[in-house]
């Protein structure tokens, strides 16, 4: 424990004076008492209980006394506190499915609109990057607890290229560790949960994708690492099961929401699944996700419970006096 004002620490030596002025006036009564009971003049015995509570109130007026002089040095301590706080990755799928119609009004506005409403939740203390993936991933925005940035880097996402949903949980490893994380495709096809990146716990990533992947590496060994690092991924999946035909370079192509991939890839880590028909469903959706509350060591003052604590025992102290003995002092 330390103190804001650790020079008033030296009015506690009032604390000892009033008890040897006590103990003297104590003596002094005692004397008087036996010279009055020598005479007849008073009763020789009052009784051990009685005697031995009297003291009581003044012991607790003391200890008050301590406190309240302690208080007004400013102590200050560390207190664990449970805080929402850590970094999140939201990974954006910004391939050319996610151009599709199936979602109101297309797949990457109704995800923006789901990410938005997401960042606009979370209080300062989370720091928030933005990934873009499609064949491959980029961290558009690393981690920072300005949330406008990470606003303004969503508003920027176009499609383009594929989709590779472990690329994306890949960087976003790397987004959360602050250093390129690299990882064995051979590694993740032998025992992906032996492969170590580090511990990151308090950390999360937040997939918004139709799912459709069509490169590598494997998203669930992926998933197996990120769990292994302590990262929990939650998935939203934009668009329908039925899906929707659009134009790429002239092609119609046929695409639609892969549901299981983004449930599995959820469930390994511990995440959530969710997804909408729409941009209102999926903000909605996004404001349901809950951050983990890690306790946070926070150096505090607690002159108030030295404050709160010294008159609770002046008060219990004062109440005993007056039903023993009929007065306060």
């Amino acid at each position: 424990m330390t103190f804001r004002s650790p020079w008033m620490l030296a009015l506690l030596v009032a604390v000892p004076a009033l008890v040897a002025a006590y103990v003297s006036a104590g003596r002094r009564r005692a004397r008087r008492a036996a010279a009055l009971a020598e005479q007849g003049l008073v009763a020789t015995a009052a009784g051990s209980r009685r005697r031995a509570r009297r003291h009581v109130p003044f012991g607790l007026f003391a200890a008050a006394l301590t406190l309240l002089v302690v208080g007004t040095a400013r102590p200050m301590t560390t207190v664990q506190t449970p805080r929402r706080e850590g970094t999140v990755i939201l990974a954006m799928d910004v391939s050319n499915s996610m151009r599709a119609d199936d979602v109101q009004p297309n797949r990457l506005e109704a995800a923006k609109t789901a990410a938005r409403a997401f960042v606009q939740r979370q209080p300062p203390a989370v720091r928030i990057g933005v990934v873009a993936f499609g064949d491959g991933a980029v961290v558009v925005q690393s981690p920072t607890n300005a949330h406008a940035d990470a606003l303004k880097a969503i508003d920027r996402l176009t499609t383009q290229g594929g989709t590779s949903v472990g690329q994306a949980l890949v960087t976003s490893l790397s987004a959360i560790a602050g250093k390129p994380v690299v990882i064995d495709p051979e590694a993740l096809a032998s025992d992906s949960a032996q492969v170590d990146v580090g511990y990151y716990g308090g950390s999360t990533v937040v997939v918004l994708s139709d799912g459709e992947e069509t490169g590598r590496p494997d998203p669930v060994g992926v998933a197996e690492v990120a769990s292994v690092a302590g990262v929990r991924v939650h998935t939203i999946g934009v668009g329908t099961p039925g899906g929707a035909v659009l134009q790429v370079d002239g092609f119609s192509v046929a695409t639609a929401l892969d549901r299981e991939l983004l449930e599995e890839v959820a469930s390994i880590t511990d995440g959530t699944y969710h997804e909408g028909s729409d941009a209102d469903a999926l903000a909605a959706i996004s404001r349901t996700i809950e951050l983990r509350f890690k306790l946070v060591a926070a150096h505090t003052e607690v002159t108030g419970l030295f404050a709160a604590a010294g008159a609770v025992l002046l008060m219990v102290g004062a109440v005993l006096s007056v039903l023993w003995f009929g007065r306060v002092v």
